[in-house]
């Protein structure tokens, strides 16, 4: 973790942190900020007695709230967010219109069109917005990414990605696309998108093709389904092909199989779990039948992404960066138009 220069050469205060929102995912991201030193949980919200309980043996002498609206009024100096994800968007414009930062759970919204709105209130507040993209924060994705930037690759002229969960979503709101805003292409296939464009320092998209599935039929483009397997193709302006693929409870004979492939010119680079793990993780460089790896090991990457959000609290003001969740939303929705019944592949500069 790099420690936020501020807080170090000034002794500033702990940053007061209010948690909207306290199951694993949320406690997990408590722990990882609280452990620096430089933040405090100040409010916690969750309708959840148990979790609540839960969170206070970690929280110390936070408070309990029953709304948002009554944390902000408490005084914090940034909020949370990890909560269903229909809340996400209007529940961060709330906070940053309170003059509060966030850090959110992915998806920031359920559409492109939520997302911008929620970068455009961090812009207006001048306030740092985060978003939980975890697997980029991985050392095995940064190594990799190292090697595109230093052209040990070559040029990349093909990614192919795969995200695939044996189990799925255990919360009945997952299954509903008004609730979620999709199935595992927003669950998972978010992760992919970002890791392709990240990887790249986000080039422009030219077209998108997607085809989705439930229970191994086309998906209907209705609200009250979503889908369990997604498939797409983006090309870059620059000729760049990527390819992806995402499930829930597919056959896949492990808890998860998750890889991407960088394929370049010179050589190519894999990022890939280890024995079906969701945590661990190694990189590859591969040139002809063989590859060596990289990066290997135990990598604590969870809350990373957490972390740098935290740098840019300390750092203060809005954060340029966020306009690349906005840049993976659309590429989502024109998957999601491609594949509808009625859909289309689309096409035009989704990043700018």
């Amino acid at each position: 973790m790099t420690v936020p220069r501020r807080a170090v050469a000034t002794g500033a205060a702990p940053v007061r942190l209010g948690f909207l929102g306290v199951g694993w995912i949320g406690l997990s991201r408590m722990k990882a900020l609280l452990g620096t030193g430089l933040a405090e949980a100040a409010a916690l919200v969750d309708p959840n007695t148990d979790m609540v309980a839960q969170a206070q043996t970690i929280a110390g002498d936070a408070r309990t709230f029953e709304s948002l609206d009554a944390m902000l009024n408490h005084g914090v100096d940034a909020v949370v967010v990890a909560t269903p994800s229909a809340l996400h968007a209007e529940q961060s414009i709330r906070a940053m219109e309170a003059g509060v930062a966030v850090f959110c759970q992915k998806p920031l919204g359920r559409s492109a069109a939520e997302v911008a709105a929620v970068v455009d209130a961090a812009r207006r507040n001048d306030l740092p917005l985060g978003l939980d993209l975890s697997y980029r924060h991985t050392a095995s994705m940064r190594h990799i990414r190292g090697l595109i930037g230093d052209g040990s690759l070559g040029r990349v002229h093909m990614i192919d990605l795969v995200f695939h969960n044996g189990y799925g979503p255990d919360k009945p709101w997952f299954y509903d696309r008004r609730l979620s805003g999709g199935g595992c292409l927003m669950d998972l296939g978010i992760h992919l998108v970002d890791l392709a464009l990240w990887s790249r320092d986000f080039p422009a998209v030219a077209s998108v093709t997607g085809h989705l599935m439930r229970a191994g039929e086309p998906w209907d483009g209705s609200d009250a389904t979503v889908e369990d397997l997604a498939f797409a193709t983006l090309v870059t302006q620059d000729g760049t092909l990527i390819r992806f693929a995402c499930s829930w409870k597919l056959d896949v004979g492990r808890e998860a199989d998750i890889s991407a492939t960088f394929h370049g010119t010179r050589a190519a680079a894999r990022f890939a779990n280890v024995g079906g793990s969701f945590y661990d993780f190694t990189a590859e460089l591969l040139t002809g039948t063989s590859a060596a790896t990289q990066v290997s090991g135990p990598d604590d990457w969870g809350g990373r992404a957490a972390l740098h959000w935290l740098g840019k609290v300390e750092a203060g003001g809005f954060d340029p960066d966020c306009l690349q969740f906005t840049a993976v939303a659309e590429v989502l929705d024109c998957v999601y138009a491609s594949a509808s019944p009625s859909g289309t592949a689309r096409s035009g500069r989704v990043f700018a």
